[in-house]
């Protein structure tokens, strides 16, 4: 892999958390076998075929947010109705593991997942319109089973504007009425509130109607201090979730991370979380890799086993295994037990 003995002695001593990981998707549009060692894949890592459970273990990766992304173009019951039938096949995919998976929903069983030696696995949402055509919204998943849900994701919904070009056919590009309830029904869930993929006017309304006890997180994205993007968030931003103790997971697209010093790989990523923690602290940057969410990484981080690389590139800035540590895990699990103990 390239990477020096304290890279490697790093990855295999800290909890390593990817907050927003779309392995499911490429399970449930061709069945790809999440359980099988793919390496390049099909798509030579391009789009899919990042990640899968024997690369997840050989980078030493603690834990992950597994995302459910919602198909906007389905019906209002439709959409409901297929979240439903997609929990319940996470779980089992989860189940089928033999261990090496356990899904959790709180800080504490994570903590005895990594006991039992397994990858925790966070069920999460992208696309908070599934929940239309549910009578409460997130409040009729059982047994607090979704840990995270992205209010918005790609396209425009009930909910509010997305952060697209296409935002500017809008004229309020907020949340909605709707919108602004799903935030307050997550709280009231203590279900993590993500504002990835919100247009910057329905991040201030989420902030608003937030329950500032609460830990707000981004978890796939890049800031606009180093490239300037609709998609990224602002230094303004970034202080809006650290204020609530939340973190901003730093995504793996160079779409999104290409700038700076113009680095062609994985550099671009350290160099996005250095800006957050020059503008906010070391306290609030995590991992959200956006793996097999049809992005295409940097040339050397296009296989999911390159988390050690990442640790490299944070060790050639001079960071201290300390902080280290915090960004790779430990940032988030403090936001999970402020969250869910």
């Amino acid at each position: 892999m390239g990477v020096s003995n304290e890279a490697m002695a790093l990855s295999e001593r800290c909890e390593i958390i990817d907050l927003h990981i779309d392995t499911f998707i490429p399970v449930r549009l061709f069945g790809y076998d999440p359980f099988k060692r793919h390496e390049a894949g099909l798509f030579m890592g391009r789009h899919f075929g990042h990640l899968d459970v024997p690369r997840l273990q050989d980078a030493g990766l603690s834990g992950g947010m597994w995302s459910i992304t919602t198909n906007p173009f389905r019906s209002q019951a439709g959409r409901w109705r297929t979240f439903q039938a997609n929990l319940e096949r996470m779980q089992a995919l989860v189940a089928s593991s033999e261990g090496a998976l356990q899904v959790v929903r709180n800080a504490a069983e994570y903590a005895q997942a990594r006991r039992a030696g397994a990858h925790a696995c966070m069920i999460a949402v992208q696309g908070g319109n599934c929940f239309d055509g549910a009578p409460n919204g997130p409040l009729d998943v059982p047994e607090q089973l979704i840990t995270r849900v992205t209010v918005l994701h790609l396209t425009n919904s009930q909910l509010g504007t997305a952060s697209t070009p296409l935002s500017l056919l809008r004229t309020k590009r907020g949340l909605t009425d709707k919108g602004r309830r799903l935030v307050e029904q997550l709280d009231e869930a203590k279900i993590f509130v993500d504002l990835a993929h919100v247009h910057p006017d329905g991040f201030w309304d989420a902030v608003d109607v937030h329950d500032r006890d609460l830990p707000l997180i981004d978890t796939h994205t890049g800031v606009a201090g180093v490239t300037p993007h609709w998609r990224n968030l602002d230094d303004r931003q970034l202080r809006a979730i650290a204020d609530t103790g939340g973190v901003v997971g730093i995504i793996f697209s160079p779409f999104f991370l290409k700038g700076g010093h113009g680095y062609r790989d994985g550099r671009m990523i350290v160099e996005h979380m250095q800006h957050v923690i020059d503008t906010i602290g070391e306290d609030y940057v995590a991992v959200g890799s956006d793996y097999d969410g049809a992005i295409l990484p940097p040339p050397d981080f296009k296989s999911g086993d390159a988390y050690p690389r990442l640790i490299q590139f944070m060790l050639d800035r001079g960071w201290s295994p300390e902080r280290i540590e915090k960004v790779l895990g430990q940032n988030f699990l403090r936001a999970f037990a402020q969250l869910r103990p």
